[in-house]
């Protein structure tokens, strides 16, 4: 096996010479124990805890400075019925300020998951690029995720966090791009009993799915609500239990992508424009959620 050190893909720079030999031998880059080699094995996650787990939902209407989210209540209770019927003990919190909304969070981190499969968190706001608005303040998206990863909740660690962002990523429009080969309708829209222990990355297991690609509007309509929500309550309210996660989320996207097209007569500009959600997956296995 090659055992030169490994090195990083960033701007080469200056260091001094070592002064010392080092503490230990070169190892090489692949781990050999048992319970990493263990762990490569696994291909899905545990799903038999006692509970589903927990699902937070952060819904955002009335704001102190930008404009009310009209339809956003229908996504609360849409996506909230369905994550009820896959057991999950859903919590459900309305317009909520900056400090409250992240003490929430860090109480939540501080809550013993043990007993659970996974953590979801839906969050349904206004956005811009890297940020979020909480009923006062703005904040930065990182903010959500940081008090479940890695050893800030230890009862998460090696278990699946799933965070869903409704919120516009900035002000770009997607014209779409014609696909002659199909025709799409569209729809007006204003284990082992054992302990094992191996060294896992700080943000392994994590996933996060946004409602537009980076810098791009994410659309709702005032009266049918958001186009990514209501996809992803669709579609969890059909294959849920069907298919897995990964597989699941692309038919969210694909509805998204193929079924919505914006409807704002009068508006050149705003007006048939389309929306492509995003999927950062940091998952290390595969997720399904069979019947509790």
């Amino acid at each position: 096996m090659d055992t030169a050190p490994d090195e990083i893909d960033v701007k080469p720079f200056s260091s001094p010479s070592p002064t010392e030999p080092p503490a230990r031998a070169h190892r090489g880059s692949v781990v050999s124990s048992p319970h990493a080699l263990a762990a490569v094995q696994e291909e899905n996650y545990d799903t038999s805890h006692r509970n589903r787990g927990t699902a937070l939902i952060f819904n955002h209407v009335n704001f102190e400075s930008n404009a009310k989210r009209e339809g956003s209540n229908k996504d609360r209770d849409e996506i909230k019925k369905e994550l009820l019927q896959l057991s999950f003990d859903v919590r459900v919190f309305n317009d909520l300020k900056k400090q409250e909304l992240l003490a929430k969070l860090d109480e939540v981190a501080k809550e013993d998951h043990t007993e659970s499969d996974c953590f979801v968190l839906v969050m349904m706001t206004h956005g811009q690029d890297g940020s979020l608005y909480a009923a006062d303040k703005q904040y930065q998206i990182a903010e959500l995720w940081e008090p479940f990863v890695g050893d800030a909740c230890k009862t998460l660690i090696g278990k699946p966090k799933l965070f869903f962002v409704q919120a516009c990523r900035g002000t770009k429009f997607d014209k779409g791009v014609k696909l002659t080969k199909i025709a799409t309708d569209t729809v007006d829209a204003l284990s082992s009993s054992s302990q094992r222990t191996c060294v896992i990355p700080t943000m392994a297991d994590v996933l996060v799915m946004y409602s537009a690609f980076d810098g791009h509007y994410s659309w709702r309509n005032p009266t049918h609500g958001s186009w990514f929500i209501q996809s992803l309550s669709i579609e969890l309210n059909q294959h849920a239990h069907r298919k897995e996660l990964l597989q699941l989320l692309t038919s969210v996207s694909r509805r998204v992508a193929y079924l919505y097209e914006s409807n704002v007569p009068g508006n050149e500009q705003m007006d048939g424009k389309k929306q492509m959600p995003c999927v950062v997956s940091m998952l290390t296995k595969a997720l399904y959620f069979p019947r509790k």
